[in-house]
């Protein structure tokens, strides 16, 4: 299956939710069984299993404790709650010249996400973050809301503009976040994680922040693999313009090369390494890579909550 975006189709239909729905529905008719195992519940206490019940609900790791055989009961049937995040800072904008951006990539991957979650009845919000939280919408399932969170990024692949400098703060957004949305919501952050790596620190300690108030998190870390990962440049002077700061410098890639794979690569294994300790889920999304490792992923968390 073909899951790249073709933006002329999306230009002719001016309709994020109709691409959305057609990403999903090739997606799923790629796998072999359907992913969606229904509603989500509440756990509330164990009780004695009874001879000829269900195994299902068995709690097996109590069992290895105790020796004895405990069903989970469940209190009340809830849905899924997803807030989908994603940076607006003037570097996920790149490479403007290419056939989509980190932005482009993030958004498309949201919508068909917002696709994903209506087919299982889950709610689902957005937030849109740079240097402050742009917006925020509380996780709902109406087909009102979705039809309103599609507007939303419609408006923002729209009104974007090059030459604005938008920085990004996500340690103080997502501190922020922690509070607003729900106990218990799976939180999935589309960034390419351009940060000063003096801050990790401050971005780790919202993340953890996130996992304190028991929200499950999934980073998609959304990068180019030609330009940012590989650095894969031809050998002659190049001038680099910082996004978010317009500062420019002339390099030659190739003096520059070894030393920016491997601090990069020693900042990102950092993060990713640091996620692992904190139970967040690190996936690797460059944009060449098309959205169906982000429905892929987003469909084995699933699998693991519930």
């Amino acid at each position: 299956m073909n899951n790249k975006i073709d933006r002329l189709k999306f230009a002719q239909f001016g309709n994020l939710e109709l691409l959305a729905k057609q990403v999903v529905e090739g997606f799923i008719t790629g796998l072999h069984k359907s992913p969606f195992h229904g509603f989500s519940v509440e756990f509330a206490e164990h009780r004695l299993y009874n001879p000829g019940e269900s195994t299902r609900h068995i709690d097996w790791k109590l069992f290895g404790r105790s020796d004895k055989l405990f069903t989970k009961k469940y209190e009340e049937e809830t849905n899924l709650r997803c807030q989908l995040v994603i940076d607006c800072s003037s570097s996920m904008f790149f490479p403007k010249d290419a056939d989509i951006t980190k932005f482009e990539y993030s958004v498309y991957a949201a919508a068909s996400l917002i696709e994903l979650l209506r087919k299982q009845r889950d709610a689902v919000g957005i937030s849109l973050f740079s240097e402050t939280l742009d917006v925020h919408t509380e996780a709902k399932s109406s087909p009102a809301h979705h039809r309103f969170l599609y507007h939303e990024l419609e408006r923002y692949l729209i009104q974007y503009q090059p030459d604005n400098k938008r920085k990004t703060n996500p340690e103080s957004c997502l501190h922020t976040l922690a509070e607003l949305c729900p106990k218990r919501s799976l939180i999935i952050l589309f960034t390419d994680l351009l940060e000063d790596p003096k801050r990790i620190h401050n971005l780790m300690d919202a993340l953890q922040h996130l996992r304190h108030n028991k929200h499950e998190v999934i980073i998609f870390h959304v990068t180019t693999q030609q330009y940012e990962l590989d650095f894969d440049l031809e050998h002659r002077p190049h001038e680099l313009i910082d996004m978010e700061t317009g500062e420019r410098i002339t390099i030659n890639p190739t003096e520059l090369k070894s030393s920016y794979l491997k601090a990069s690569n020693e900042f990102f294994q950092e993060v990713k390494l640091r996620c692992t300790n904190q139970r967040i889920d690190f996936v690797q999304a460059p944009i060449e890579a098309g959205i169906q490792l982000t429905l892929q992923e987003y469909l084995i968390k699933r699998q693991k909550l519930y």
